[in-house]
C-alpha cells in the first residue's frame, strides 16, 4: 500500500518536472522567434515548476522513512512540510504578477504578439492544465497534500499563459487588460496558495477526528463487547499515511483486568485492521465519573 503510494507520487513527480522541461524549451524558442519578453518571462516560471516538483520527490521519499529514536512516529509529516514549501512558491509567482502588472500599467505597456506566439501559448495551455489534471487525479488516489500543490502550480503557470493569450486577442482594443488580468489570475493563485498552507499547516498542527472517523469506532465498539462501552475522549494524530488515535472506554467494576485487557485489545486490533489506525485504549471504571458517560465523543 504505502509503496505503491510512493510510486503514483514519484511518477507525478517525474511527469512535471519532463513535461516542464519540455515546455521550457517550447517557450523559450517562442519567445526568442517572437521577440516577446513576457513569454520569455513565462517560460522561466514554467522551469520554475521543476523545483516544486522535486520537492515532492524530497517530501516523498522522506516521508516513508521507518520510524526512529529521534522520529518515533515516523517521518509521514514531511509531505505536509512540502505541501507548505510549495505553497510559498505560489506566494512568490503571485507577488511576482502583481509586480508585473503594476509595472505595465504605469507604464502604458501593451502587449503584441505573432503566431508563433499564438501556438505557443496555446500549447502551454493545454499541456499545463493536461498536467494538473493528472497531478489532481493522483492526489486524489494518494491523498498527498504535496502533489495536490504541485496541481495548483500548474494550473497557475496556465492560467498565466490565458493571460497573455487574453492579450493577443484583447490588448489592442484595451491596453491596460492585460494588466487587469494578472492581477485576478495573481489573487486566484494567492488564494490556492492560502488554501494549501492554511490546510497543510492545520494537519501539521494536528486536526480532530471527524465525525465518520467516531462513528466508524463507535460501531467497531458495539461489535468487541455486549456491553456499552461508551467511546469518548477519541483523539487522532497524523503522520502522513500513518495514524495514532487515542480513546477513553467505560468497564463495569466488577470486571477483572484481564477481561478489561482482553476488550481493550480486541478493540485495538479491530481498528487496526478494518481502520488501518493504530489506537492506544485507556479503560476507566463505569461509575468512577458518572457525567463522562453522558459525554459525546470529542
Amino acid at each position: 500500500m504505502i509503496a505503491s503510494r510512493k510510486s503514483l507520487i514519484n511518477q507525478s513527480a517525474y511527469v512535471s518536472i519532463i513535461g516542464n522541461i519540455f515546455l521550457f524549451v517550447i517557450k523559450y524558442w517562442g519567445g526568442i522567434v517572437s521577440g516577446s519578453i513576457a513569454i520569455l518571462a513565462d517560460a522561466w516560471h514554467t522551469l520554475s515548476d521543476t523545483l516544486s516538483s522535486v520537492v515532492v520527490l524530497i517530501g516523498s521519499k522522506i516521508s516513508v522513512r521507518p520510524a526512529d529514536k529521534e522520529h518515533p512516529f515516523g517521518h509521514g509529516r514531511a509531505e505536509l512540510i512540502a505541501a507548505i514549501l510549495i505553497g510559498m512558491m505560489l506566494v512568490g509567482v503571485s507577488v511576482e504578477f502583481f509586480t508585473k502588472a503594476y509595472n505595465n500599467f504605469i507604464n502604458h505597456q501593451s502587449v503584441i504578439y505573432t503566431w508563433q506566439a499564438i501556438f505557443v501559448v496555446s500549447l502551454s495551455i493545454i499541456s499545463k492544465e493536461l498536467m494538473a489534471q493528472y497531478a489532481f487525479r493522483i492526489s486524489h488516489k494518494t491523498d498527498s497534500k504535496s502533489v495536490r500543490a504541485d496541481a495548483w502550480h500548474h494550473r497557475s503557470d496556465a492560467l498565466s499563459s490565458v493571460i497573455i493569450l487574453a492579450g493577443i486577442f484583447i490588448g489592442k482594443y484595451f491596453w491596460w487588460i492585460d494588466s487587469l488580468l494578472t492581477v485576478l489570475v495573481a489573487l486566484l493563485i494567492l488564494y490556492s496558495a492560502y488554501d494549501i498552507i492554511r490546510d497543510a499547516s492545520s494537519r501539521l498542527m494536528g486536526n480532530p477526528p471527524s465525525q465518520k472517523v467516531i462513528d466508524q469506532v463507535m460501531e467497531i465498539g458495539k461489535t468487541v463487547s455486549n456491553k456499552e462501552l461508551n467511546i469518548h475522549h477519541v483523539h487522532m494524530h497524523e503522520y502522513g499515511t500513518h495514524r495514532e488515535m487515542t480513546l477513553h472506554i467505560n468497564l463495569p467494576n466488577n470486571w477483572t483486568l484481564e477481561r478489561g485487557h482482553d476488550i481493550a485489545n480486541e478493540l485495538e486490533n479491530r481498528i487496526r485492521e478494518e481502520m488501518d489506525i493504530e489506537t492506544t485504549v485507556h479503560i476507566e471504571p463505569l461509575n468512577k465519573n458518572k457525567d463522562t458517560q453522558k459525554k459525546t465523543p470529542s
